[in-house]
């Protein structure tokens, strides 16, 4: 067969293929998202039955062909079977799933998305964090991975730094008190739901889900981010929609 490669990932999606064989979309630290088959994986003594799934995190040992992977071994590290036990946590996840396949880029490395992703779902998995907050979180750093986060420091009309108190979705960011009395509209912006979105732009990864909010912070949260994606991305989630 030739030459295999280790490869660290999660599987996104799976979908039957054949009669026992499944194909997997995974999100890898090394090569972005691939496609990878896993034969026999639907056969009752397949040693791919429980890894070849939506949420397996693990070491992907694969056999590279010329347009996808084929799985030899996959060595779980974690299931999240966790995220199963509440229907609500489980659509949470597979949003975070679908997020990620719409963000990730096939062979371009991916270990900070890769890393993110891992660390949402553990946040889902805790009774202490809100789903709706770890949701907000998770969006608005996946948007600064890739590169398409609003400007969350300084006046997008004049580049001032201070005052900054209504968030533009039109303009990609947050408006300064004068600018946003001249140009009307945007959205309401208190400071401590300002600091919490700069917070999670820029905190390292193991802070990030390291704090709570109040309702009232939350709701800003959900505003931005809920009008600003269904502003700028493309796509509708088939799990926010059950949600």
């Amino acid at each position: 067969m030739g030459q295999t490669i280790l490869l660290n990932g999660i599987v996104l999606s799976a979908m039957p293929i054949g009669d026992y064989d499944k194909r997997l979309l995974v999100l890898t630290g090394e090569r972005g998202k691939i496609t990878v088959f896993a034969r026999g994986a639907r056969r009752p003594n397949s040693a791919f039955l429980a890894a070849a799934n939506p949420f397996v995190c693990g070491e992907f040992e694969l056999f590279e062909g010329k347009t996808a992977y084929n799985a030899c071994k996959i060595s779980v590290k974690n299931y999240f079977r966790e995220l199963a036990e509440n229907i609500e946590t489980a659509y949470y996840g597979f949003y975070f799933l679908e997020l990620a396949g719409y963000y990730a880029v096939e062979n371009i490395e991916a270990k900070d998305m890769c890393n993110l992703l891992y660390a949402s779902l553990r946040a889902l998995t805790k009774p202490v964090f809100l789903s709706r907050l770890v949701r907000r979180i998770y969006e608005l750093r996946m948007l600064v991975l890739s590169g398409e986060y609003p400007n969350l420091f300084e006046c997008v009309s004049c580049g001032k730094k201070e005052a900054l108190e209504s968030f533009y979705v039109g303009r990609r960011g947050m408006l300064c008190a004068d600018c946003a009395a001249l140009m009307g509209g945007g959205i309401p912006v208190n400071a401590s739901a300002l600091y919490t979105m700069q917070f999670i732009a820029t905190a390292p990864l193991e802070r990030l889900y390291s704090f709570q909010v109040t309702e009232d912070v939350l709701f800003m949260l959900e505003r931005v981010l809920g009008e600003y994606m269904e502003r700028y991305i493309d796509r509708k989630f088939h799990s926010l929609e059950l949600l």
